[in-house]
């Protein structure tokens, strides 16, 4: 597990054998991997550390809320290279000052203990390579973990597959999209019950947002709302209750982070070259609504709706 914190970080160093104490403190640099056994305002963690024969007591404290990552795909060489995995990219969007932000690889088989599911204030489902329709042992345990996440009433904010998991995990239906390919940058449209809802962010009710995904739902449950569709995609976003949101398309993504995944998808024989020459087009001509979707996706997640 990986954790980035935005907070200041205060170590008490407790040395038994001289009955002295110490104080230090980091600035964002503490990279830990410690649980937290209860969720509280203020977190505590203690551990033990043996230094030349000495033991002290180091106790953590940290303030603010806490988030993890459930990462779904691998990091690509482009994305190690440039902005430390695609971690960097969702924190660079999504943290805040006093925040820890940890991910977990479910891909991988990485997921959460019991004792720590929550003791987050939000997830955040990313983007994959699998389909959200597959079997995967990985992608089934994902499942029980979105539902029990739902029955907590814990903030869930999906994208592209992560919008796709969520959909099935709540009963909707996922496969194939009808059109094929959504390649580029798409124009979508908020619903008017959606242009209420983000009303307080003054955004305007149509954003142009990166697509990558040859996937969609289908179906969603009977008390999943959509929220915002376009030309290609009848469910581009939905809000399940006040705790549940999916976005089909990448609002963490950057111009050429798809240009990069445009260029291995060809090299894969996974899109044709009209169709690349099609995305990347639009990308020259269309710029994401970025910052807007940055306020919408850290006010729906930390409750500021």
């Amino acid at each position: 597990m990986v954790r980035f914190t935005t907070s200041l970080v205060y170590i008490h160093l407790f040395a038994f054998f001289a009955k002295t104490h110490l104080s230090l403190v980091l600035k964002n640099t503490l990279s830990l991997s410690l649980s937290l056994q209860k969720p509280s305002i203020l977190r505590e963690r203690k551990i033990v550390l043996s230094l030349k024969g000495h033991t002290f007591f180091i106790i953590i404290i940290m303030g603010g809320k806490r988030f993890a990552i459930l990462m779904c795909g691998e990091d690509s060489e482009y994305v190690k290279k440039k902005y430390g995995g695609y971690f960097g990219v969702f924190v660079k969007m999504l943290a805040e000052e006093g925040e820890t932000w940890d991910v977990y690889r479910v891909v991988s088989g990485e997921f959460p203990d019991e004792d720590e599911i929550g003791s987050y204030d939000g997830y955040v489902i990313s983007g994959s390579c699998n389909d959200a329709h597959g079997n995967d042992v990985w992608i089934c345990r994902l499942i029980a973990l979105l539902n029990k996440l739902d029955s907590m009433k814990t903030k869930v904010l999906g994208f592209c597959f992560g919008h796709q998991i969520l959909g099935r995990a709540l009963g909707g239906k996922t496969g194939r999209a009808l059109r094929g390919w959504d390649l580029g940058v798409t124009a979508v449209h908020l619903s008017s019950s959606s242009s209420k809802l983000f009303s307080s962010l003054k955004i305007p009710a149509a954003l142009s947002i990166i697509e990558c995904h040859r996937d969609e739902i289908r179906e969603l449950p009977a008390k999943a709302e959509v929220i915002a569709w376009s030309d290609k995609t009848g469910i581009e976003m939905f809000r399940y209750g006040d705790h549940i949101m999916g976005i089909q398309g990448h609002p963490e993504y950057t111009k050429d982070i798809l240009l990069s995944i445009i260029d291995r998808l060809l090299q894969r024989n996974l899109i044709v070259d009209s169709l690349a020459e099609e995305a990347k087009t639009k990308l020259e001509e269309v710029e994401p609504d970025r910052e807007a979707w940055k306020k919408l996706c850290t006010s729906f997640l930390k409750g500021r709706l």
